[in-house]
């Protein structure tokens, strides 16, 4: 009989895959799917729209017919360049109780996890379904979610409650702030800074822009939060710049100004309302640089979108983690997951997976033993629920 690997075997697995990013994860798709194939459980691949060297990855156990639980999870993980590591961050090492590595918290511990539910599942009799989501590109905007879900639901019978398991404590997390991204490009007109009069200095009038989002925070601050935004810490959509190029000499009008604007808005504000006041910020000052040199712009690229998970007055989700948990406290959370990918594709979604999102992307990440084995005892829990 093929062998059925532990939790812990499997999460020593996924860890020694280096997954960063900006690398290749078809390696830890090839050992996902050759490990579920082991034990009869076809799953299917997600190709990355544009790069070859990534791909997602879903399966379903469990009677063929709709109303899965889905295990979600990402298999990217965060750069480990510059950080002072103290043991191989591609290899499990324990220690006092935690488990070190690269993605042990965010968020391979909750993959390998929901890899070992999938093949205990196929030999459990379940008389509910239960779906597996792998995706790519998670750590850069959650970009890999969307077109996962929607290759999901083209091969799959339609799942109805989303597991989401971003490190929480085991705990449910509701509700998050919704996150979209542009790379701005203001493009100037270079003259001695003598006469900057005749010229478009576009770091100056890009300045303008990243005022525009001073301004915007201190509005927000200043204003009553809705009921659902009060929730959250801070309770205001935030809109922030990390960082910024541009310039050629300190005596030249800068001919190009490049900077990241993110937004990070509460559930209960719109999105395409913040979009267009952005966009109405960028035509007036793009206006002011044309009526010097005619032609200067701003070029706007999306860089991401993430969208809010909100909280359901009665979602399937919740009451599913909270009836195996015992947890009944209300959290709601201002970092984005894919969570709201999977609730706009009509998936009731709770977040719930093991570990501290403290320890996320930090040099010398951990996840406790003690966070794992309540994450296995919570798999143990749902399949013998799965089972009737």
């Amino acid at each position: 009989m093929t062998e059925r690997l532990s939790p812990r075997a499997i999460l020593e697995k996924l860890v020694s895959f280096p997954t960063v990013s900006s690398d290749t994860n078809l390696p830890l798709i090839d050992w996902v799917e050759s490990y579920l194939t082991s034990h009869g459980i076809e799953s299917y691949r997600h190709p990355h729209e544009t790069d070859p060297a990534k791909a997602g990855l879903f399966a379903h156990v469990g009677p063929n017919v709709e109303g899965a639980v889905v295990l979600s999870g990402h298999t990217d993980v965060v750069p480990v360049e510059g950080q002072p590591w103290s043991t191989d961050p591609f290899e499990v090492v324990e220690k006092d109780g935690k488990l070190f590595g690269r993605g042990t918290c965010d968020m391979k511990g909750f993959d390998a996890l929901a890899i070992w539910a999938m093949v205990e599942g196929r030999y459990a009799g379940l008389k509910r379904p239960l779906q597996i989501a792998l995706s790519y590109d998670e750590e850069i905007g959650c970009t890999g979610a969307a077109p996962l879900i929607e290759s999901m639901n083209k091969v799959l019978p339609k799942g109805r409650a989303t597991i989401v398991g971003e490190p929480s404590m085991m705990g449910a997390v509701t509700g998050h702030k919704g996150g979209q991204g542009f790379d701005v490009h203001v493009r100037g007109f270079e003259v001695h800074s003598s006469l900057m009069h005749t010229g478009v200095n576009a770091i100056m009038y890009g300045a303008k822009l990243i005022e525009w989002a001073n301004e915007m925070n201190a509005e927000n601050r200043a204003k009553a939060p809705g009921e659902i935004a009060a929730t959250f810490e801070p309770p205001w959509t935030t809109v922030h710049v990390g960082m910024i190029e541009g310039g050629t000499a300190h005596n030249i009008t800068a001919l190009d100004c490049r900077f990241g604007l993110d937004f990070r808005i509460v559930p209960d504000e719109s999105r395409d309302e913040w979009i267009a006041r952005f966009k109405a910020k960028v035509a007036e000052v793009e206006a002011e640089m044309q009526a010097v040199v005619p032609e200067s712009f701003i070029e706007l690229g999306e860089k991401f979108y993430v969208p809010g998970l909100l909280p359901e007055e009665t979602g399937e989700a919740e009451a599913l983690v909270r009836r195996l948990t015992g947890d009944n406290a209300s959290r709601v959370v201002s970092y984005g997951t894919e969570g709201g990918h999977f609730q706009d594709g009509g998936y009731s979604t709770v977040i719930c997976g093991p570990g501290d999102i403290a320890q996320a992307h930090q040099p010398d990440e951990f996840l406790s033993v003690a966070q794992f084995q309540s994450g296995e005892k919570f798999m143990r829990d749902l399949l013998a629920e799965l089972a009737g």
